[in-house]
């Protein structure tokens, strides 16, 4: 759920009151075969190359929340037993293993019976539920080891309540330590559902019953863990919902196993600790769930959309060694995924460009063509695992949009979409790229050379629909003249004001651009007429609009994407008609709230 979890919602802003609900049973499941600790098959490996590209491969929780006809037939999370973990193990190693998937993620409800009613190990850890794993965990990850693929798991963040046994339970190799110890007296909870007692880490024990759970996973064989319910995040805020130390305490009893296992948070994590789940982790859900809780896996109205919206803040913290993750990748079941076939490509070319995990919850055994040729697509694929930084907006959050990429050898990762919910034309402006004349274009979803393209290229699209191209420039640098926001040459109206800003370029900016506020910049100089592409670079903690215009002619709305706090600047490229000579550009917050503006950047010409 909020990340594969509990069970959960059906409405995007409230999906958390499901996870509530189903989070009181969250804690406590039926017994299965389970390792005793010991040292295991643990292969210790650098943590230089921990996460060094975005894992790949499938979770179970797509399929086991949904309420798709015949996927959950013994009550709601059915789905999760042995025998479909195996069934999808056996078809992912048969029919995506080659492109790179190995990933083969057990979500929640492994340690839980169809009544959701979990049970614990006399040490207050997770145990099997005998029903849905009857071989226990250690034979599963065995299996899909088997199959030279590696083996996920998940936990909620916290004690969960129903393992605390009135403070009695012991903690494994903790000599004196029971569950009393490790929570606050006041038994406070914690995660997205409140369904655990917040961990005390002051005392010693708190860190030794982490261990004991990582060294149990580790004996096991497990090479991930999905952490669930991480705050702040979780539609959670305050110090209760703070499990900054629970990570931490995590990374530190995973590294002491010798086991090399990646560990994933989740979900929608606050950007404001992005710095500690980078240091602690190997990724991290940016989002809510992608999931609908519909008859369908997902719908593009509920939350994929979101993710163009909600990914940009984050895309500058995502590189080697921790990711964005974006959440499922439901694309390759058709009438089972809800989404159109523009839509499951537009799907896909945001998770492969943002460089976003690419895991799937979709039947691996049902696969339709189509979705198999998304999944498969190599030069796509080489575009989210490879080594050149993810790709982020060069235009404002319009319905119309490009998000672009350099890559190490001077071309260009150019993705265009249409989010409108009808058919549009979309262009990419070479000028957004930082050149003019001519650039070679290559379609990596139809592996198709389209020749050579002067100064853009344009493409129809339907509704919800996408490009995904190589841009090779064949023309020339662009040089630009830039005008600082700040300038007294400029005019400010309303509240508009001139404010410090360590981040932007001269160490000002205009802010207070809100109800009616303006700022206008004057003497924009170009040497001809016509429409040019102004960089815009602003401030903006959260996604804002502004009315931009040119010489007091007729505006248009853009929004900002947000810049994920207010001392970060990040640019975009807004289309205005300038004519030659001197000329202004305003930009008006209407009746809401405009980002506030560091500068703008002129290119030389159109």
């Amino acid at each position: 759920m909020r990340s594969p979890s509990y069970p959960v919602m059906s409405v995007r802003g409230l999906r958390s009151l499901v996870v509530l609900a189903l989070a009181a049973g969250l804690a406590t499941a039926a017994p299965a075969a389970q390792a005793q600790p010991g040292k295991g098959d643990a292969t210790p490996a650098s943590s230089a190359t921990a996460a060094a590209k975005p894992y790949m491969g499938w979770s179970s929780w797509s399929m086991q929340s949904s309420k798709y006809p015949g996927l959950n037939p013994n009550g709601d999370y059915s789905y999760l037993t042995e025998a479909n973990v195996l069934k999808q193990t056996d078809a992912l190693a048969a029919k995506l293993k080659k492109y790179g998937y190995d990933y083969i993620n057990i979500d929640a409800g492994w340690w839980r019976d169809y009544a959701w009613t979990p049970e614990f190990d006399e040490y207050g850890r997770q145990k099997a539920d005998p029903v849905r794993f009857p071989s226990g965990m250690k034979s599963v990850a065995d299996r899909i080891h088997s199959k030279g693929l590696k083996a996920g798991i998940y936990l909620p963040v916290g004690l969960e309540k129903e393992a605390y046994g009135g403070g009695k339970v012991p903690i494994w190799n903790a000599e004196g330590c029971t569950t009393a110890d490790i929570v606050y007296d006041d038994l406070r909870t914690t995660n997205g559902w409140d369904s655990a007692y917040k961990i005390d880490f002051s005392d010693p024990c708190a860190q030794k019953y982490i261990d004991s759970q990582a060294r149990m996973f580790a004996d096991w064989g497990y090479d991930f863990l999905k952490l669930d319910g991480v705050g702040p995040g979780s539609f959670k805020s305050g110090d209760n919902y703070n499990n900054v130390a629970d990570v931490a305490a995590w990374q530190k009893a995973i590294s002491a196993t010798g086991r090399p296992i990646h560990l994933e948070l989740s979900w929608s994590l606050d950007i404001g600790h992005a710095d500690d789940w980078k240091r602690h982790s190997n990724g991290w859900r940016v989002d809510t769930d992608v999931e609908c809780y519909c008859n369908t896996l997902v719908s593009w109205e509920n939350s994929v959309d979101d993710r163009w919206d909600d990914t940009p803040a984050w895309t500058r913290h995502a590189g080697p060694g921790g990711w964005n993750d974006l959440d499922s990748l439901d694309v390759g079941n058709g009438e089972m995924d809800g989404l159109t076939k523009a839509e499951r490509q537009s799907y896909a070319t945001l998770w492969a460009i943002a460089k976003s995990p690419l895991y799937t919850g979709d039947d691996v055994t049902q696969l339709d063509s189509y979705g198999l040729s998304l999944l498969t697509n190599r030069e796509v694929i080489a575009v989210n695992q490879g080594d050149t930084p993810p790709a982020q907006p060069v235009t404002p959050s319009d319905p119309q949009q490009v998000w672009a990429a350099k890559n190490h050898d001077g071309s260009y990762t150019v993705a265009l979409f249409n989010l409108a919910d009808r058919p549009a034309s979309v262009s990419a402006d070479w000028s957004t790229l930082g050149f003019t004349g001519k650039a070679a274009v290559r379609d990596l979803w139809n592996h198709e050379n389209l020749g050579t393209h002067k100064n853009r290229i344009t493409q129809a699209l339907p509704a919800h629909g996408s490009r995904l191209f190589t841009v090779t420039p064949r023309g020339d640098a662009l040089t630009w003249t830039g005008i600082e926001a700040e300038s007294p040459a400029n005019t400010l109206g309303g509240n508009a004001s001139v404010a410090d800003c360590p981040a932007c370029s001269d160490g000002h900016k205009v802010g207070n651009l809100y109800t009616g506020s303006r700022l206008t910049i004057n003497d924009v100089v170009v040497d001809r007429a016509g429409t040019y592409q102004i960089k815009v670079a602003y401030v903006s903690g959260d996604a804002r609009s502004a009315d931009v215009s040119a010489n007091g002619g007729g505006a248009t709305r853009h929004k900002f994407p947000s810049t994920g706090d207010w001392s970060t600047v990040n640019s975009v490229y807004v289309p205005v008609t300038l004519k030659a000579g001197s000329n202004t550009i305003t930009f008006d917050s209407g009746s809401g709230y405009a980002p506030d503006i560091d500068r703008i950047d002129v290119p030389k010409s159109s």
